[in-house]
């Protein structure tokens, strides 16, 4: 039977088509999937411009790596050009205060998190989630028009991060809340897996967007992805579906998982992209033009060759792709053998050696270096997806969350929040220690990698002794009984 009161959103009201009987439950539990993929994506690549350009702003080795006060006006008129960087991050401290402004972000980001995730269970949520994706947009786009406007005052840069992080703050509860109350539990960590990949997709195309216009000014990079983030809420404000009861349909389960993104781990992603443009962009200046990203493979060698900033935002996408496959492999491995965090622990230790590896021979041709990256990609990102899911085992077992949608948003955003302050950290950490060499940052990933494997043996603990007192062995579960 129809629920009485029905709020379908307008774009279900334009298209009668679109709503059951005409659609079934079905039909709307993958629609929410993909709309909500397109937003966390979208949000994702807004995210990606500073990471971009922080090439393009910061201090330049092999150009004019010291200025005198006599050409200093001259170059605040020119900082346009990719060599210059731009002031105020051009200085001696400028990949500091670049590390300065990724704490900004992240720390409003993480502490904002708690703050929306308790709105987010008291307010109706596609509003909500549509407030924060334009919020997000104009903000990022705001970022950019500095270049335009000729901004060169750090404060303006650390306010707009600041905003644009408390907006961005509202995107994760949202979609997790509307999720979860769509999903059921059949093939869980494989749907979750894919569902995860917006991360990774998101990435790739903010790095993709922003490499791809960089060559006609930084700001383009940041106007690009805040456009599409605006377009992607329009969309999510006429066609996103909140629960099934705004339909009549019956919820598809009472027990309801929450899945929250370890930022933590996304830091790591976002220090490995520093690390690329170090093992990339190491040679003089002038050596090669920009060229395409099929045309980079077909290089005999980076070590000593200087890629362009285009070149190496675009290579470091990679990453990005090899972290979709991970997600999906890790969700599919971990509904097998039925133990989430074993499987977490397994991708974190493999991928030290992998990190290694990058390091060692990551610059010893392009191929080696876009295998590696790839593999690397896939490892960590695997843990990315399910981490949060061994937590939420634990606290499903909980009677005052177990079943109760309202506080998904809330819960969800604790995790999550709680888990930002290592991203918080972690750029502005890889800033100091970058500058001490490139092998001190991989030591800082290593030491985090391990660290996180350590707060995850508990729980596999408890999964190997379930598994044990069940009779069932991981082959076996693999093989059949």
């Amino acid at each position: 039977m129809p629920s009485k009161n029905l709020n379908p959103p307008p774009g279900l009201n334009l298209f009668p088509s679109l709503k059951p009987p005409q659609k079934t439950l079905a039909f709307h539990q993958i629609l929410v999937l993909v709309i909500t993929f397109l937003a966390y994506a979208s949000f994702h690549a807004s995210r990606k411009p500073p990471s971009i350009v922080k090439s393009v702003l910061g201090p330049n080795d092999h150009s004019n790596s010291s200025l005198t006060e006599s050409n200093l006006n001259s170059t605040l008129l020119n900082s346009s050009s990719i060599d210059a960087g731009w002031a105020p991050f051009n200085g001696p401290r400028g990949t500091h205060r670049l590390g300065e402004l990724d704490l900004a972000f992240l720390s409003v980001y993480s502490i904002g998190m708690y703050f929306c995730g308790h709105v987010g269970d008291r307010v109706h949520l596609r509003y909500f989630l549509v407030f924060g994706m334009i919020g997000s947009g104009i903000f990022t786009i705001m970022f950019g028009l500095g270049y335009w406007l000729g901004v060169h005052v750090l404060g303006f840069f650390l306010a707009v991060q600041v905003v644009c992080g408390l907006f961005q703050s509202v995107g994760w509860p949202c979609v997790v809340a509307i999720v979860g109350n769509w999903s059921g539990k059949e093939k869980r960590g494989l749907i979750m897996g894919l569902w995860n990949s917006h991360t990774s997709v998101g990435n790739i195309v903010g790095s993709v967007l922003a490499s791809g216009v960089l060559e006609f000014g930084w700001g383009f990079s940041f106007v690009l992805p805040g456009v599409l983030m605006i377009v992607v809420g329009i969309v999510v404000f006429m066609l996103l579906v909140v629960s099934p009861d705004d339909l009549g349909f019956e919820s598809p389960g009472k027990e309801i998982e929450m899945y929250a993104e370890v930022d933590s781990v996304r830091s790591s992603e976002e220090k490995m992209e520093s690390e690329k443009a170090g093992l990339l962009e190491t040679g003089d200046s002038d050596s090669l033009a920009a060229i395409g990203f099929f045309e980079a493979w077909r290089l005999p060698a980076v070590a000593g060759v200087h890629l362009s900033h285009k070149t190496a935002g675009i290579l470091s996408t990679i990453f990005d792709m090899g972290g979709v496959l991970g997600g999906i492999l890790a969700g599919f491995i971990s509904d097998v053998i039925e133990a989430r965090a074993v499987t977490s622990i397994v991708f974190l230790l493999l991928s030290i050696p992998a990190l290694l590896f990058y390091r060692v021979y990551g610059s010893i041709s392009m191929f080696a270096n876009i295998s590696l990256m790839f593999l690397s990609g896939l490892l960590v990102n695997g843990p990315y997806s399910l981490i949060t899911t061994a937590v939420a085992t634990d606290l499903g077992t909980q009677t005052m969350v177990g079943g109760n949608s309202r506080a998904l948003a809330t819960v969800s955003a604790i995790i999550d929040g709680t888990c930002s302050v290592g991203a918080a950290l972690g750029p502005l950490l890889a800033g100091y220690i970058s500058t001490r060499g490139w092998n001190s940052v991989f030591l800082m990933l290593i030491l985090s990698i391990f660290l996180a494997s350590l707060f995850l043996i508990s729980v596999a603990r408890t999964e190997i002794k379930a598994k044990l007192n069940e009779g069932k062995w991981f082959w076996n579960s693999i093989g059949g009984h």
